[in-house]
């Protein structure tokens, strides 16, 4: 089939990633891991071309950054003119105004009427870290409570808050003390003859008896809540477990924090997906497409919350950098300008319209899903069953990379195909790495069907 965006000029891997791969191999961790087997030139917009010459269309966005797209033109101006006057001062040691700029424009971009401080770090894990550190030094309170298929980050901390066991914890602790994970609906697994209300209701009802077996309410500081699970799956919870949740910290004087890394900067159709539930967080961490790719995190929230921390309790040498702030900026210009918000929800309609005829067509997929541009299908052998599909997700995904679509997969049993692509990413490139991706699934769908037979 004739490609208009897709370039292969070599099998995939080509000559040099394989010859990188074996320097790579020789001097950088097996546990550092690769999604893909290619190493990259060159990007920009939805395009990313690799050392051999091959241009791929990228769904995966280099795991949910790439929001504004590869090299957005008022990025690269941003981090040209800051090269040019200065690197890094540290805010500590010598402030700069990009800071300010940057935590005034989260300030107005972040749900919730009321005021609001931010500060700025490098990672995602940094910012969980940061927000529940603000959070016991507000409550006075030690535990706190995450959810089921969550995922928070790779440090102590954000390993302690993630429930994923392989990769990200085995053989890893111990954990930090105190810390809970409550139940977290996942709709598509509920019991067989349950309604979907009835299963709401039920897992509201653990959540609350949660707070009678496994920790006190009294003692909690935080409940940290992504409000759709990335690494989890791309799960969607019902509102009224949304609401549910905020509604019991709000009762029992628990800081609310949102966890918008994946979800936040126009990912789901709204510049956070908390705005999708009518959630007003007490605290919101953010990172990932902040910056297009440059390492900057941050925490917004309400400002007395914010301010709890004495002077030196917050903060890192690098933290907030001049080139993360002034990328951030960009980034937020780039958003509004080229309305990727509202590019988010048309890519999203295309999105889960494909999948749907997908699931008309294979039996291997079980549920489509998503907000937005933040869509998945999860793949089963059997959809009585819904037996997880492990092995033929990943066939699909290798597949699909081999025919030239960067792709990755998530979910707690690795059964799901999720799509990151870049907001600015065209129709016509979709539904090109779209047909990819279907000839993949095809091609495994056969054989299952052949194996089954």
């Amino acid at each position: 089939m004739t490609r208009r965006f897709i370039d292969l000029k070599t099998p995939i891997p080509g000559p040099k990633s394989q010859a990188l791969m074996e320097r790579r191999k020789a001097r950088v961790p097996r546990g550092v891991s690769n999604a893909t087997p290619i190493f990259v030139d060159r990007a920009e917009g939805a395009l990313v071309t690799d050392v051999d010459g091959n241009t791929f269309l990228d769904f995966a966005g280099a795991i949910g950054t790439m929001n504004a797209g590869h090299r957005p033109p008022a990025v690269v101006k941003a981090l040209h003119e800051q090269v040019d006057r200065f690197l890094h001062t540290s805010f500590h040691v010598a402030m700069y105004e990009s800071y300010v700029a940057l935590a005034e424009k989260l300030a107005e971009l972040t749900p919730g009427n009321f005021e609001k401080k931010a500060m700025f770090l490098n990672s995602g894990a940094e910012a969980v870290e940061n927000a529940i550190k603000i959070a016991r030094r507000y409550t006075g309170r030690p535990a706190v409570v995450s959810f089921t298929r969550g995922f928070h980050g790779r440090t102590l901390m954000g390993m302690s808050l993630t429930s994923k066991v392989k990769p990200y914890k085995y053989q890893m602790g111990p954990f930090a003390p105190m810390v809970y994970q409550a139940p977290y609906p996942y709709v598509y697994r509920r019991p067989a003859g349950m309604s979907e209300e009835e299963y709401t209701d039920s897992v509201i009802a653990q959540f609350k008896e949660f707070f009678s077996a496994e920790v006190s309410p009294e003692e909690v500081a935080a409940v940290i809540f992504e409000p759709v699970q990335g690494e989890g799956g791309f799960i969607v919870p019902p509102k009224r477990f949304v609401d549910a949740v905020k509604e019991f910290c709000a009762q029992h004087r628990i800081v609310f924090i949102a966890d918008e890394i994946q979800t936040g900067f126009g990912r789901t159709g709204r510049w956070f997906a908390s705005e999708h539930f009518g959630l007003e967080p007490d605290l919101i961490t953010v990172s990932k497409s902040l910056a297009a790719g440059l390492p900057i995190s941050g925490v917004v929230g309400r400002a007395e919350i914010m301010d709890a921390a004495e002077p030196g309790q917050l903060g890192g040498t690098y933290g907030g950098s001049p080139l993360g702030c002034a990328a951030a900026l960009g980034v937020i210009e780039t958003m509004q300008r080229e309305n990727l918000v509202q590019k988010a929800e048309v890519l999203g309609r295309q999105l889960i319209d494909r999948f749907t005829r997908w699931y008309e067509r294979y039996p291997l997929i079980g549920d489509v899903r998503g907000l937005g541009a933040m869509a998945a299908v999860e793949l089963v052998r059997d959809r009585q069953t819904r037996e997880p599909a492990k092995d033929e997700t990943a066939r699909v995904i290798q597949g699909s990379v081999q025919r030239g679509v960067l792709l990755m997969g998530a979910g707690l049993y690795s059964d799901v195909i999720r799509i990151l692509c870049p907001l600015v990413t065209t129709p016509e490139e979709l539904d090109e790495g779209l047909d990819v991706v279907e000839e993949a699934l095809a091609e495994v769908s056969g054989a299952v069907s052949t194996q089954q037979a």
